[in-house]
């Protein structure tokens, strides 16, 4: 989801590996162990939370997360908890990042001392204040001086323990004096419209003076003076109500002006404690990239997009700009990621992957060693697999997956890690059937095969057959390599990581997917010599299990047909494809003639047939709505029920109102509902943002429940996979990679003078780069140079004009903003250079 400013989209996201805490402090009890896990936190709103490992002061979580974040923020936060089963979990330590120094921490494995919590120091929101000083002449004729302080509104408050009912006190302080004042509760939201006067007399009346408006003593009072606003939330616990944050603000600032109105950033409370040492909580082991986007229009990206997307006709494909991008990128994977998607997205993927396996191929001396190196093909492959055959994991593999993390049969075949209570010979037995079941499903989903992974397929095979002629099997070998090695062998290995389970399994369970996972990367590999290939004599000795022919036969059969040309997609797979599901809260939909339109949690679930909900995970559903009646999925004004991360899926006759559990769930819910019903024929062009109640639509004020939409629909994301990413921003992501890379790709242009001129050995510090056409090379890398020069000074235009145009204190920009603070300064030192 992309924040607009004034024609650029601002696309942020994050990708974040947590590894394990250690040094935890003990439990005050005699077992001393912990049960803990993790939460990933926007501000004060949690986003994710790691499964819980039990017993252990160093707990290991290994999990990675990524989301797109649809809002701004302050900090990324880390917060490490310790289940209770009888009294709310308790907060051992956290770790705050500031946005600003995310960028120190770019894709390295950092360790993080776990600071102390406590609620003082939780703080989130902003609070906007207008204060006027102004002269007062009493009946009498004498002046004194009186501060009128208006609270107009905040926003962004935390919500605690599920809701928020805030309230501002305004305190006048000074050396001698205190007088406080209250705001009125606002129930159920966190963004409140206070819009509250304060009067307070600031001094004594006294004779007017021309000379100053205050005497002596009444301005050294007014210096030392301070107004403070404290937020806070109406509890209806014994413990009293939460803080929220506060402002100070010394009034002899207003000495300069007599009225000031701005935006703050509320701050914690300086309350003198001290805090513990950061060694008594331990530390936190995490991997973060953080990647902001700055998108222009469409017209911005044209030269450079152009160059790319030709990629796949330029001879020999080495002189491409594509394939330039991998030589000068330090990982390959880096330069896939985003030509991947740009190609998918104009549906050029096939002939551009075909360009450089065939290259690849060439090169290639062995047909034992076909794509196993860690090229910008096999990069390129692993990714479009990855985007493409999600669908087709879930369909193959999720049913068994799930089953073995759900049940725990013991499958462990090595006698020296064999527990006591085990039998080996039933536990290979476990094993083989697990196995069996797995490759049985892989070997009969050829039809399944999305096509763009079938027509890649073919050409991989087509181009090893022509090049190794004399090795009948090397066209198996160059398909089994990317769908068994690189494909379902990861996705058994680490099913979290391609979404098949929400978390890494436990120990156990990872042990069997490893065992099973290795034995299906070895069916599907087609060596002579298979048992001789496990280094363990007890892995041998189990996959004498399946050396019969059968196998290799089933194998061959499967690899035949998902590399078959002129294949034909089966988009309509009989069988239900999950796609998500969860907990939300959702309003009663009136369904019944007579009842209370309530809100309940249920359990939701998502496949590319219908949309239900039911009370608990396994139930029988209380509503099915097919995908077809589905006419629009949009966000709900908070203003409806005072209820935040609320959206609608609207119906012919009805409309289904949800909460989701934070912003980064909604905006996946929508995306996903939205995506899997763009094909319906009846969806809607206009909607109501705002809710229907009390006889009228809150939006538009109209009576009938059945009145048009106010509002246009938001255009969604296309169902088709080829059109379901954004091409500009995929530019923007090379151009960023190309911007990096500058100094590589003017050494490369070096490279190609030098080949050109002297034609003999290369130096070696050219020897890097793969040129086979040193003239056609430099051409294409003179045009990258010009069009990122191009976006460079454009990126740089937008920023000086932004700079001109921002204010410090505005809604944008609050005081306070530390971020805003260094961009200021950065700013100021660009111009004075530019100068």
């Amino acid at each position: 989801m992309a924040v607009e400013e004034e024609g650029l989209r601002v696309f942020q996201s994050v990708k974040i590996k947590i590894g394990e805490a250690k040094n935890l402090p003990t439990y005050p009890g005699p077992n001393k162990m912990r049960d803990c896990y993790c939460t990933v936190n926007l501000d004060q709103e949690e986003v994710f939370r790691t499964k819980i490992v039990e017993k252990s002061l160093c707990p290991f979580y290994g999990e990675d997360f990524y989301c797109e974040i649809p809002r701004s923020f302050r900090h990324l936060s880390f917060y490490i908890f310790d289940r209770d089963v009888f009294r709310r979990d308790s907060i051992i330590g956290k770790v705050a990042i500031w946005k600003e120094d995310l960028q120190k921490y770019h894709n390295r494995d950092t360790w993080f001392q776990l600071q102390h919590v406590d609620a003082d120091s939780e703080v989130q929101g902003k609070v906007h204040l207008e204060l006027r000083l102004s002269e007062v002449i009493t009946d009498t004729g004498v002046i004194c001086h009186k501060l009128a302080t208006r609270v107009l509104e905040c926003q962004g408050l935390p919500i605690v323990n599920g809701q928020c009912d805030p309230y501002a006190t305004v305190t006048l302080t000074g050396p001698c004096r205190s007088e406080a004042k209250k705001t009125k509760v606002k129930k159920k939201t966190n963004n409140p419209q206070f819009d509250e006067v304060f009067y307070f007399e600031v001094t004594r009346p006294c004779s007017y003076n021309k000379k100053s408006h205050f005497d002596i003593e009444d301005a050294d009072e007014v210096d030392k003076m301070e107004i403070r606003i404290d937020l806070w939330n109406a509890s209806n616990l014994k413990f009293g109500d939460e803080f929220l944050g506060e402002l100070r603000l010394p009034l002899k600032f207003l000495r300069q002006s007599s009225s000031y109105e701005a935006w703050y950033f509320l701050q914690p409370r300086d309350n003198g404690n001290k805090s513990l040492k950061p060694d008594d909580l331990g530390s936190l082991r995490l991997n973060v990239v953080y990647t902001e986007d700055h998108v222009f229009p469409s017209d911005y990206y044209s030269p450079l997009r152009d160059l790319l997307l030709k990629s796949a006709d330029v001879e020999p494909v080495s002189a491409s700009a594509a394939h330039v991008l991998g030589e000068v990128c330090r990982e390959k994977q880096e330069a896939a990621i985003p030509l991947v998607r740009l190609f998918l997205h104009y549906g050029k993927i096939v002939p551009f992957i075909s360009a450089i396996a065939n290259a690849e191929v060439r090169r290639t001396q062995d047909p034992n060693t076909i794509f196993r190196g860690n090229s910008l093909t096999s990069k390129c492959i692993d990714e479009t697999m990855k985007l493409a055959g999600m669908h087709y994991l879930q369909v193959t593999l999720k049913p068994i997956i799930d089953e073995i993390c759900q049940v725990h049969k013991p499958c462990e075949i090595d006698p020296v890690k064999l527990k006591d209570a085990e039998n080996l010979e039933t536990n290979r037995e476990n094993l083989r059937q697990y196995v069996d079941r797995i490759f049985t499903v892989i070997t009969k989903s050829g039809v399944s095969c999305p096509t763009v992974m079938c027509d890649i397929f073919f050409s991989l095979r087509e181009s090893a057959a022509k090049r190794f002629q004399g090795d009948l099997d090397v066209r198996y070998t160059a398909v089994s390599s990317f769908i068994f090695l690189r494909f379902f062998a990861p996705a058994i290995l680490s099913p979290n990581l391609f979404h098949l389970t929400p978390h890494h399994p436990d120990p156990q369970t990872s042990r069997t997917l490893t065992l099973i996972s290795k034995t299906i990367q070895t069916l599907g590999s087609l060596s002579k010599s298979k048992s001789a290939s496990f280094k363990e004599s007890y892995m041998a000795t189990f996959y004498d299990n399946f050396n019969e022919q059968k196998y290799a036969d089933a194998v061959k059969n499967f690899l035949e047909l998902i590399s078959s040309s002129g294949r034909k997609d089966h988009k309509s797979i009989e069988q239900p494809i999950l796609l998500k599901e969860g907990f939300m809260i959702k309003r009663a939909q009136g369904r019944k003639r007579f009842g209370m339109k309530n809100f309940k949690k249920r359990w939701f679930r998502l496949t590319n047939h219908e949309f239900t909900y039911q009370k608990s995970k396994g139930d029988h559903p209380l509503c099915s709505i097919p995908i077809e009646n589905i006419l629009a999925v949009e966000k709900l004004e908070e203003e409806s029920f005072k209820m935040k991360n609320m959206f609608q899926v609207i119906q012919p006759e009805r409309v289904l109102y949800i909460q989701a559990n934070n912003c980064v769930e909604a905006k996946d819910w929508i995306d996903i509902l939205t995506k899997v019903s763009q094909c319906n024929k009846k969806r809607l062009t206009v909607y109501h943002p705002s809710a229907y109640l009390n006889g009228h639509w809150l939006c538009c004020k109209a009576t009938a429940d059945n009145t048009p939409g106010c509002t246009p629909c938001t255009g969604g994301l296309p169902a088709n996979i080829q059109l379901d990413i954004d091409g500009d921003r995929e530019t923007e992501r090379i151009y960023s990679l190309f911007n990096l890379y500058l100094s590589k790709l003017e050494k490369m242009e070096e490279a190609c003078g030098s080949k050109s001129v002297y034609d003999g050995p290369e130096q070696e510090e050219y020897s890097t780069f793969v040129i086979d056409d040193p003239q056609e090379t430099y051409k294409t890398l003179k045009q990258i140079v010009a069009s990122v020069k191009t976006l460079e000074q454009e990126h740089a235009q937008y920023k000086r004009d932004k700079f001109k145009k921002t204010k410090y204190g505005s809604q944008e920009h609050p005081i306070g903003d530390k971020s805003f603070q260094s961009y200021i300064r950065q700013q100021s030192e660009i111009s004075a250079h530019s100068i």
